[in-house]
């Protein structure tokens, strides 16, 4: 299947993507930008990717997330193209009906199967993972 994206300057570095169905994102340089960087979505990418397939692997077993949140920390290389060398996701899971071994089979389905964001990065960057469930942070 043949997907296609196109990008456009609005002003400055301040860019528009849009997908073939029309789905819109703005992007701006990393510092001193308004919006979120093009490399800045790639975290929020992959962090968004792994998450849908969690929410789809927990509510396909019939349990209730009452809170769900990842937080992505990365590294990136000193010199250019500074390309990030370390990414590390903290799943952080809140709900009664959830337990470590479904939370443990969610992620790893995602981060082995499912999400091909990480699958795309993944060869050639670690990424690496932790999880918290059910407590406070």
């Amino acid at each position: 299947m043949k997907v296609t994206a196109s990008i456009k300057q609005i002003e400055g570095f301040r860019l528009e993507g849009l997908t073939h169905n029309n789905k819109k994102v703005v992007m701006d340089k990393a510092e001193g930008g308004e919006e979120a960087s093009p490399a800045q979505l790639l975290l929020m990418s992959l962090g968004g990717c792994t998450m849908m397939d969690c929410i789809h692997i927990i509510t396909k077993a019939r349990k209730k997330i009452e809170k769900f949140e990842i937080k992505i920390e990365a590294e990136e290389a000193e010199t250019f193209p500074k390309v990030y060398t370390h990414i590390h996701l903290t799943y952080i899971f809140q709900g009664e009906e959830l337990d470590s071994a479904l939370i443990e089979r969610a992620i790893k389905l995602s981060e082995e199967k499912y999400c091909r964001v990480h699958a795309m990065l993944n060869e050639k960057v670690k990424i690496t993972s932790s999880y918290i469930l059910n407590e406070e942070t």
